[in-house]
């Protein structure tokens, strides 16, 4: 075998060798891929989660929020009515 069959045999193998890590490096790209858009998937769905909850906890606010108005207008005219009947008591 002369020199410059080695060199040719030598580069033939280098060539195949990265052929083939060109090949497992495209598979670990399209498997990056399909790991990133289900994970962009995942996160749509966590946003419109987040979403819903966000104003699921605003509705919740606004009911609590007139329950209590509610509570300290009738906690008020109660009062008022105890004043009223404990005065008149005193009156009469």
């Amino acid at each position: 075998m002369s020199k410059e069959e080695g060199y040719v045999s030598v580069a033939a193998k280098q060539v195949e060798e990265l052929r083939r890590r060109n090949i497992e490096l495209a598979r670990e790209v399209e498997e990056m891929k399909t790991e990133m858009v289900q994970l962009w998937r995942r996160t749509v769905v966590a946003e419109e989660a987040e979403e819903r909850l966000c104003s699921q906890v605003a509705e919740l606010e606004v009911e609590s929020l007139d329950q209590a108005r509610e509570y300290q207008s009738r906690m008020l005219f109660l009062m008022d009515q105890i004043s009223r009947l404990s005065s008149s008591s005193t009156v009469a």
